[in-house]
């Protein structure tokens, strides 16, 4: 088969591959099972806002919107490099299954599996459009009417009526070095506040903020709109806020909705074409030199922004 073909690289694990600086993309993660373990709780609702607040001030990363249901979550963030990208994921990922675990005494793996991350391209469309799925969570899946409504973790209170995303990290280390000794402590003495920050859409940067607001709200309405036709056509009822709340973090849906994800999400099929073509010559590279690494020649060249067989990150 001919090196660039979209089938001729298809490879068990795709590699983790971000074109260039302030490159936009999506990153969702989901639950073991698709358990409801990220059922919202006032609790987790701040360990949530703490723990990505202080992961992507740690690497440097920007969030533009996120969303998280009970049983998994979508970021849209702004990295530099796919090093940065894991960098934040595994700090983050990391926190959460400790801290989901306490909460929710669930002792087995928190997360299916590694997070996936999907680039947009720089088209306006795909961006927006991006947006827009994200946003859409809790009223898309018929649990709450508006998306105002929904009680967990969620940007669209911050992006329209401009609310503070504020959150703990609590370091457990220092909490149990604390118990070691005896001392008694309230629950927020080794907490640090933090504050999460959203960035605009990399398209909408040149705008004033509010006429991003507005076309928020635009995006918001139609979302709102678009879920109460399709309600009206199926007959369906939103389940309600009270009913997200009520279920056990334990318990899992009978169905889950699985299906193979892009490696991009672009506009055009010229855009898609083109992004391919530099994940085919980025993967034809990688190839090459892990050939030639794995045959004992210590002096093969990876490709830049790729991360080697037991070898550190290619910067660039």
């Amino acid at each position: 088969m001919k090196r660039g073909f979209p089938v001729s690289i298809c490879v068990a694990r795709r590699l983790r591959f971000i074109p260039e600086e302030r490159t936009l993309v999506e990153v969702t993660c989901r639950t073991v099972h698709g358990r409801y373990l990220l059922r919202p709780s006032p609790l987790l609702d701040e360990i949530i806002i703490g723990a990505l607040a202080r992961g992507l001030g740690r690497y440097g990363a920007r969030c533009i919107g996120f969303a998280f249901v009970s049983s998994h979550y979508h970021l849209l963030l702004e990295v530099d490099s796919a090093f940065q990208l894991s960098r934040v994921m595994g700090y983050f990922n990391s926190k959460m299954a400790r801290e989901i675990g306490r909460l929710t005494g669930w002792h087995e793996k928190i997360w299916s599996r590694r997070y996936q991350a999907i680039v947009v391209s720089q088209e306006d469309a795909a961006q927006i459009g991006r947006l827009k799925y994200v946003l859409s969570h809790g009223v898309k899946e018929n649990l709450v009417e508006r998306l105002r409504d929904w009680p967990g973790v969620h940007a669209v209170r911050a992006l329209l009526d401009g609310e503070v995303l504020e959150g703990r990290w609590f370091d457990r280390t220092q909490e149990y070095g604390a118990r070691r000794r005896g001392e008694a402590h309230d629950r927020l003495k080794y907490a640090t506040h933090e504050t999460l920050t959203l960035e605009p859409l990399p398209c909408w940067k040149h705008l004033e903020p509010e006429k991003r607001r507005e076309l928020i709200a635009s995006l918001v309405k139609e979302i709102e709109d678009e879920a109460a036709a399709a309600r009206k056509r199926d007959g369906v009822q939103v389940a309600g806020a009270d009913a997200v709340l009520n279920r056990h973090p334990h318990t899992c849906p009978e169905k889950l909705k699985k299906g193979p994800a892009p490696l991009f999400h672009a506009a055009t099929a010229e855009m898609r074409r083109f992004l391919w073509s530099l994940y085919a010559e980025f993967v034809g590279k990688f190839r090459d030199a892990a050939e030639k690494l794995r045959a004992g020649d210590l002096s093969a060249v990876f490709p830049r922004g790729c991360f080697p067989p037991a070898l550190p990150f290619v910067p660039g």
